[in-house]
């Protein structure tokens, strides 16, 4: 049988396979294509100058030893580096790169220094032109763990990002998500483990930024063609914090090349940190790798602060601000607005600044008169405890039979109905949806709220049920 470069690359890729981990070969081998094979010297193709790097600096050994096996001691391997061409013109040009000398480099279109492991890459956040200049890290320092008071509600989230400040791509929360509802201190948390890690290593390099600015940065690096540029500033990020990464959603340019940033982070020990509105499970539109990489982490929920919690912020919001206010009246303010943080300490404001304006003592009047605005500008959210006594109280039968294991169809109709009402009427994530009824998964609420759409259209008497219901609800 002749020797092809195909055949010679398989019988490498076997050797190898067997001697690193399967996670490693599917990221760094199986994207490597076998071009020529000229005498004792193999060509392969690999899709960008970093991945060469990243071969020659970490799998060096092992190339060496699985070539030598097929082609003898004078075995070389040339890799010829797949440049893009973001202008979309379909002529691909490359460069080939001899390993037994890699100073010497013929290129078709484009002279890169590859003796140069650090070359000056373009940064998006300082002047063009100017050498060594430091990344800033775009970090608020008045978000700080100090001001994110703990409750019961963001326990774990904190004490993940309190780790991960400790020893930033150190721990298993790598990424550490952060996810909940509007208002609930997502950007808070995220800028407080930063400010953190920039305070106890002050040596990394910290970078956060929102994922509608990071999409916007890629699109001008599309359209001034230097793609590569902008993943290269990016891989030298120690930790990247990057905000509501549920706006991803099908961007799939955008997706696609923070999937290829990511993973080379994570290879390299760096951390990211990411928030969004909803759990991975919850996310539409993001590409399944993308989604299975964000659960290698920790996923944290922030849920709604409990009533001794939003006490504790409005009196650390008021100690911060110089203000003295009545207990009676803070207590007023925390019992009447729950949905967030940001709309309790909104109130807290109104009520200083109307006070201060219009030279009035703050009253208990006074404090109503603000709440009652705050609660009618925001939109009623139902608790899925209330959605549970609702929906049980209408088919009369007590909660716990609702969240029992029993199978009864009546009783399985009306569980359905309330994963589907709260699915609709609260911002929970499925998971939590199902722990609290009946500690489900979220895989069951997905099929019961499928189930109730599908009968809601086929069954008059179940659409009955489920008009009635919402009129109960929307009251």
């Amino acid at each position: 049988m002749s020797i092809t470069a195909q055949s010679v690359w398989d019988n490498c890729l076997e050797f190898i396979k067997d001697n690193i981990q399967p996670q490693a070969y599917k990221t760094w081998f199986e994207p490597i294509i076998a071009v020529k094979l000229t005498d004792n010297a193999l060509s392969v193709q690999v899709p960008s100058k970093f991945f060469y790097e990243w071969l020659e600096e970490h799998y060096v050994k092992i190339l060496k030893v699985s070539l030598t096996k097929e082609l003898g001691e004078k075995a070389k391997l040339v890799y010829i580096i797949k440049m893009e061409n973001t202008y979309g013109n379909k002529q691909p040009f490359t460069e080939k790169i001899p390993s037994s000398n890699r100073s010497s480099v013929k290129s078709q279109d484009v002279d890169i220094p590859l003796n140069n492991k650090n070359p000056e890459l373009r940064n998006p956040f300082v002047i063009p032109g100017i050498r060594n200049v430091k990344i800033e890290s775009q970090l608020n320092p008045n978000y700080s763990f100090e001001n994110f008071l703990e409750g019961d509600s963001n326990r774990l989230a904190r004490s993940a990002g309190l780790a991960v400040s400790a020893k930033p791509g150190g721990t298993s929360f790598n990424p550490l998500l952060i996810f909940g509802g509007v208002g609930l201190g997502k950007t808070h948390l995220a800028h407080a483990i930063g400010v953190d890690i920039k305070d106890k290593h002050p040596e990394k390099t910290v970078l956060y930024i929102s994922a509608e600015k990071f999409t916007q940065q890629y699109i001008d690096a599309v359209k001034k063609n230097n793609r590569n540029d902008f993943i290269h500033f990016y891989q030298i990020i120690d930790v990247l914090i990057i905000d509501d990464v549920q706006f991803l959603s099908g961007k799939t340019g955008t997706q696609d090349v923070f999937f290829h940033i990511f993973n080379h982070l994570h290879q390299n020990g760096k951390q990211v940190i990411l928030t969004s509105d909803k759990a991975p499970v919850d996310m539409q539109d993001i590409e399944q790798r993308l989604l299975s990489r964000f659960k290698w982490g920790l996923s944290a929920e922030l849920q709604t602060p409990d009533f001794e919690t939003r006490v504790s912020i409005l009196k650390n919001k008021l100690y911060r601000d110089g203000v003295e206010m009545p207990e009676d009246i803070i207590e007023y303010v925390a019992k009447n607005i729950k949905t967030n943080v940001r709309e309790l300490e909104g109130a807290i404001i109104s009520l200083i600044a109307q006070s201060s304006f219009n030279k009035k003592e703050i009253t208990i009047d006074l404090a109503r008169v603000i709440v009652e605005k705050f609660v009618k500008n925001t939109k009623r959210e139902v608790s899925i405890d209330y959605i549970q006594k609702v929906v049980s109280d209408y088919f009369q039968m007590d909660v716990d039979t609702l969240q029992s294991k029993t199978r009864k169809r009546h009783i399985v109709q009306a569980r359905q109905l309330a994963m589907f009402f709260a699915k609709k009427f609260t911002k929970a994530s499925l998971a939590s949806i199902g722990s609290q009824i009946g500690k489900r998964d979220h895989a069951t609420v997905l099929h019961a709220c499928k189930t109730v759409d599908n009968l809601s259209s086929t069954d008059k008497q179940f659409r009955k049920y489920v008009e009635d219901i919402t009129k109960k609800l929307s009251v």
